[in-house]
């Protein structure tokens, strides 16, 4: 177990803890002279020529006393034949403890050969300080071996006797030349903290000159070595997260000021093979993975199905988004959308708490979340320890503008090259996002994404899927011309599934915003190409199609233009995917609201047998959507519709069923639905047909809501995504 604990420390490249230095193995008493010559001798020969960079005369001092150690163990295991069955018992105690120090110092030595540089820098005293405890515990055992109770001959007696007075004399050393450095890294850090950007000069002296990094893939190296901290020392490391974060931004910021944009990087990705590209599909599949996160429905609004910036209340105690309600009330009604109440007045009062919740969760949850726009009823963030350092925003705005400027002006391999760190750096944070917009990258970006390069488009639109989560990032990119058209043909034509897959995603992204739902529905082809996405797509191209239809769906005017590029049909088809049945039936569901919606989906032969059967079959969101969707058939789709949903078979036991066991939405949408046909033309047969479980609805009053609902927007409910940065 032990053991396990030790090598999983490694993987991890944590700094040895205490509890990884337990026995790892039951020693055999018989075994244990040759296994402690053999563990000293692999040390002395494995560590004796590999000078680490730093802890240089820690480890080499540490090393010698190995070394003295195996002389008097190859002695011991000569003089008693191997078998310590000889030996006083408590020297045998002592030679299983000196197991224990071999093994520990194993540990020590191979981390510090194995870490980065800038983090032995960083680890500098904690790491001398183990060398030092190790210290401790040889002249521990040296004090308790009972070396008079055993043979040795003088000269080995000897060298124990120095080796002893060495120990006794030893102090906890750390490198002044190493706390220079180290002193001087953390100077860079507080002259980006005041706003000033450290010379070249400098910069080169340190990393180039002091450390030998003197290329950009060592330096992503050790990127890449300080950013695995960050992530797997879970919050228990030293410096903090936030620091470490500042000294990654000025790593990179001195990758790309000291060795330049290396294009040499750009073909390997272009011309590689088919493996290659199978390994750069699955990461870039696991980075749009990763940009997908259940919302809690309680933090949606209603009306826009949202995540909720600035949630208040109105005066029938609902929650809404601010602009969502206030849209509402300005096109003139005066009730609640979701009760259907008159509205007493039109106050709209803060929902601080709610508030609270949702950027707790965004924060726990990794995604970027806007304070409500300042005003008498803002609250302040409350979660400033959480924000990056100003070192670190100073260092990733030069580096947004180094690399925004490679983007516009380098050669084409450069620019693929600047697009990928530009994605990568835009992965984190509102503010790096939001100074790679405020650098120009988004019109360079857009031009990149006709390139002919498939990775070049690949990565110029996913950059654009990462800077479009940043609200203010949504506009800029709307805002400029062509861009929207060109994020389109990567949707339709990309060179690459990934790419097409990002452009969906970004889409969605885009449309999460209500005045630009319109606006992407009416682009040539966009509906057109997420329906073809939903139903020819990638698990996650389905997805990433799905959403985006759901978030148009969501916009009145789209219906008709929904229906004319076909997306009703890959609604319906996408109902038999469970990866996609719950938000393809919500959209099927917010189509049905209009006459032309309900028209097209009746004509559609597999719409109620897949919305019956998700009834049957679905999730519990799957089912209130369904039912949401036949209540909303019946409703706007006339007669016609409606007999042909009654006459479905096994409709009865499954609207009963739902009555007792479902959501609290999908009762009332059972219960709904069951006075439609109470009340149909037919009214006799239904209610013969409906007598089993329209009782029901009436025992069970006090489950069920007693007037017809006057919207169901807030009502349909899909496993909500939005976009978070990718790794």
């Amino acid at each position: 177990m032990a053991t396990a604990a030790i090598f999983s420390s490694l993987r991890r490249r944590r700094s040895p803890s205490l509890e990884a230095f337990l026995a790892p193995v039951d020693l055999n008493e018989v075994a244990l002279l040759q296994t402690l010559a053999a563990v000293a001798a692999d040390l002395v020969t494995c560590f004796s020529g590999n000078s680490t960079f730093f802890q240089r005369r820690n480890s080499r001092s540490l090393i010698r006393k190995i070394e003295v150690f195996l002389v008097l163990l190859d002695y011991l295991k000569d003089a008693y034949g191997g078998s310590v069955s000889s030996l006083p018992p408590n020297a045998v105690v002592c030679l299983k403890e000196l197991y224990l120090v071999l093994y520990r110092s194993k540990i020590l030595l191979d981390y510090c050969v194995q870490s980065s540089k800038l983090w032995l820098l960083l680890q500098n005293q904690s790491i001398s300080g183990h060398f030092h405890d190790l210290d401790q515990e040889i002249l521990t055992l040296l004090d308790v071996f009972p070396f008079g109770d055993v043979i040795l001959s003088l000269d080995v007696r000897e060298q124990i006797e120095l080796l002893q007075r060495q120990a006794r004399r030893s102090k906890l050393h750390i490198d002044k030349n190493d706390e220079t450095l180290r002193f001087q890294f953390f100077s860079f850090l507080d002259e980006f903290e005041n706003g000033k950007i450290p010379p070249e000069s400098n910069l080169r002296f340190f990393f180039v000159e002091k450390l030998g990094i003197s290329d950009a893939k060592s330096c992503r190296a050790e990127i890449e070595y300080l950013e695995e901290q960050i992530v797997s020392h879970e919050g228990d490391v030293e410096p903090p997260a936030s620091v470490l974060n500042g000294f990654v931004a000025i790593v990179r910021y001195s990758r790309f000021l000291l060795f330049g944009i290396d294009d040499r990087e750009e073909p390997e990705f272009v011309h590689s093979t088919s493996s290659h590209k199978k390994q750069r599909r699955g990461l870039i599949s696991q980075e749009i993975a990763d940009t997908f996160v259940t919302i809690p429905k309680d933090f949606c609004c209603p009306i826009s199905l949202d995540l909720m910036h600035d949630p208040v209340i109105i005066s029938t105690g609902q929650t809404y988004d601010r602009g969502s309600i206030s849209r509402w009330m300005e096109e003139g009604h005066c009730n609640c959308p979701k009760t259907g109440q008159m509205l007493s007045n039109t106050r709209l009062v803060p929902n601080k708490a709610l508030r609270n919740l949702i950027n707790q969760w965004c924060l726990a949850h990794g995604i970027p979340h806007d304070d409500a726009p300042e005003g008498p009823d803002a609250s302040p963030e409350p979660f400033a320890a959480a924000l990056p350092t100003k070192a670190a925003v100073e260092a990733n705005k030069a580096t947004s503008a180094f690399l925004v400027k490679h983007l516009a002006n380098g050669s084409q391999g450069e620019k693929t090259v600047a697009a990928r760190e530009i994605r990568l750096l835009a992965k984190t944070g509102k503010e790096n996002r939001g100074f790679i917009a405020e650098a120009g990258a988004i019109p360079h970006l857009r031009d990149l994404l006709s390139s002919q390069n498939p990775v070049a488009q690949e990565n110029s639109v996913t950059a654009m899927l990462n800077l479009s989560i940043y609200d203010k990032n949504k506009s800029r990119i709307m805002d400029e011309q062509r861009c929207l058209g060109s994020i389109v043909e990567v949707l339709r034509f990309g060179l690459t599934t990934e790419a097409r897959e990002n452009a969906a995603a970004t889409l969605f992204s885009l449309s999460a915003v209500h005045d630009y739902k319109k606006k992407i529905a009416d682009e040539d082809g966009a509906v057109e190409a997420l329906s073809r996405l939903l139903r020819d797509g990638t698990p996650r191209g389905k997805k990433d199609a799905v959403t985006a239809l759901f978030n148009l769906s969501t916009h009145s005017e789209n219906c008709g233009r929904m229906i004319e590029a076909g997306a009703v049909a890959a609604l319906v088809a996408a109902m038999g995917n469970d990866g996609v049945a719950e938000e393809a039936a919500g959209a099927l569901a917010l189509i049905l609201r209009q006459p032309a919606g309900a028209a097209a989906v009746v004509k559609e032969d597999a719409a109620l047998a897949g919305l019956i059967g998700m009834m049957r079959c679905g999730t519990p969101r799957g089912k209130e959507n369904a039912v949401a969707a036949l209540l909303e058939l019946c409703r706007c789709g006339g007669m016609a519709a409606t007999e042909k949903v009654l006459k479905a078979p096994a409709l009865a036991g499954l609207v009963h069923s739902l009555l007792f066991t479902g959501t609290k939405r999908a009762r009332r949408k059972a219960a709904s639905l069951a006075r439609v046909f109470q009340r149909c033309e037919n009214g006799n047969a239904a209610e013969v047909r409906l007598s089993g479980y329209s009782r029901a609805v009436y025992a069970g009053g006090a489950n069920v809501a007693p007037t017809r609902d006057s919207s169901f927007v807030g009502d349909v409910s899909v496993r909500m995504a939005i976009s978070v940065p990718v790794l």
